[in-house]
């Protein structure tokens, strides 16, 4: 379990360092860099694919349409959700993209009340509300609503939805989604060159390098993610993710100097309790599935793994099925 804790956080820490790294991009067009980071991401997962013998897991997932329709559409909202947040960091709305991935969870686990007809517990209502109030205030008393927080929020938040009924693992759906979308990528940037506005044949090595490496660093935090979910509980991992938006709450304030007015920090500030109560709630859902688990210490090791937790929601389940790829 410590060598998952170290994973969990090794890939939200990435995660959180990615407006630093999109910034060092700032001269190219944010369309260029999803493209960019599409097509290298799909020849990497290709490779890895190939090394772990996943080929076959792969190939049937290619041949049933009803899959890649599935990782089509998923794949058409995760554009959405990384275009939308490359163009936010270098167009100076770090601290808004925070906010994004704060009120994802609660997006998710709302969706899942709407489309799964899940069950949420008393204080999770209660962290959707607070998340509400905090966004309706940023559109009524501040006078702007929060468009690219709530565009990355909600994408990502269906974008998970349709990756609830995905067939397939976290790495071959990634690699079917890339490959679904790598010939247009493809195309895009080759079009981009032939007309002379492309940023890879008329960059310097520096560029060039960051761009090939978009898809390295997509790729890494996957794989930590992946093996982490091995070994920490869910409910735990749930509570990692929220690194990431925190280390880019603090790079958007003290590394980029963005302004951050009194009525954002009010609005923020229901997002941030909504975000705690959230935490709090999951401890104690985990704490509760632990006493279960020591009670029943007794019972055989069969019995206890179709031992099923005290609330038959999946929202943490629902919700991480899709972050190792949201960034």
């Amino acid at each position: 379990m410590n060598l998952g804790f170290m994973q969990a956080i090794g890939a939200f820490f990435i995660w959180g360092l990615f407006p630093l790294y999109w910034k060092l991009l700032q001269s190219v067009p944010a369309t260029q860099i999803v493209a960019h980071r599409i097509a290298w991401s799909f020849v990497i997962l290709f490779i890895v694919i190939l090394l772990t013998k996943r080929s076959k897991e792969l190939m049937a997932g290619v041949r049933n349409k009803t899959t890649v329709g599935i990782y089509a559409l998923a794949a058409v909202l995760v554009s959405i959700n990384w275009v939308v947040y490359v163009w936010a960091v270098n167009a100076g709305f770090v601290v808004e993209t925070s906010l994004g991935y704060f009120i994802n969870p609660l997006v998710s686990v709302l969706l899942g009340v709407v489309f799964l007809k899940e069950r949420l517990r008393k204080l999770q209502w209660v962290a959707v509300g607070s998340a509400f109030c905090g966004v309706l205030y940023l559109a009524l008393v501040y006078g702007q609503v929060p468009w690219i927080a709530l565009t990355l929020g909600i994408s990502f938040g269906f974008y998970g939805l349709v990756k609830k009924k995905a067939p397939l693992g976290s790495i071959s759906g990634l690699t079917v989604e890339t490959c679904v979308l790598f010939l247009p990528a493809l195309g895009f940037l080759l079009y981009s060159e032939w007309q002379g506005v492309g940023s890879f044949a008329h960059s310097g090595p520096l560029d060039i390098g960051l761009l090939i490496g978009a898809g390295l660093i997509t790729t890494v935090p996957l794989l930590l993610f992946a093996s982490a979910t091995k070994n920490v509980p869910l409910s735990l991992v749930g509570i990692f993710q929220y690194i990431a938006p925190t280390m880019h709450l603090m790079f958007g304030l003290f590394v980029f100097k963005e302004t951050f007015t009194f009525h954002q920090f009010v609005g923020y500030g229901f997002v941030w309790l909504a975000v705690l109560l959230f935490i709090v709630d999951g401890i104690r859902r985990y704490r509760a599935n632990q006493k279960v688990a020591k009670k029943v210490s007794g019972i055989s090791k069969g019995s206890l793994n179709n031992l099923k937790p005290q609330t038959a929601i999946s929202d943490e389940e629902s919700m991480l099925s899709a972050i190792n790829e949201r960034n």
